[in-house]
């Protein structure tokens, strides 16, 4: 499970869950009133052709869809390309590889506030009994204690009171 910990510049510090990178992406699109593919995606220029409905590169396809021909004509119509909006610009398509977990966080920091992301149950739970100073400044027990109550609540730790 990957939990991040949210703390808005007004009011309670809230935390969450996602059971994968998919799950993650698709909770921030949500939030953000966005696509997923917008977060993160790869795709290569015949696939984008192909979904806006021509299966080759003729001069209808051509004249229906220029930008998409000419990212096929300049990186090739098999080559990956990679969006990620907050890391390379809205709408930027670029065959150079982008890490989707670094994807995600840029758009997590894009909102106001602060975060922290725990990318599984025991690193979670360590930064909740002190590995991680940030969560465990005396500023933050709010944020803390909702990472708790998460990890509780999805029976990670026990509730032993």
């Amino acid at each position: 499970m990957i939990y991040v910990v949210e703390c808005p510049p007004e009011g309670e510090p809230a935390a969450w869950f996602a059971y994968h990178l998919a799950d993650l992406s698709r909770k921030i699109a949500a939030d953000d009133a966005c696509e997923a593919w917008e977060l993160f995606d790869e795709v290569t220029p015949r696939a984008l052709l192909d979904a806006l409905g021509h299966e080759q590169v003729d001069a209808e396809a051509r004249a229906a869809f220029p930008s998409v021909c000419a990212l096929g004509d300049q990186f090739g119509w098999n080559t990956t390309l990679y969006r990620a909006d907050h890391l390379l610009g809205r709408g930027v398509l670029s065959p150079d590889p982008v890490d989707e977990r670094a994807a995600l966080l840029a758009a997590l920091a894009a909102r106001p506030g602060e975060r922290r992301v725990y990318w599984s149950d025991s690193e979670a739970v360590l930064a909740t009994e002190g590995a991680d100073t940030w969560l465990c400044d005396a500023t933050r027990w709010r944020a803390r204690h909702a990472l708790h109550q998460q990890l509780l609540s999805l029976e990670v730790l026990a509730d032993n009171l």
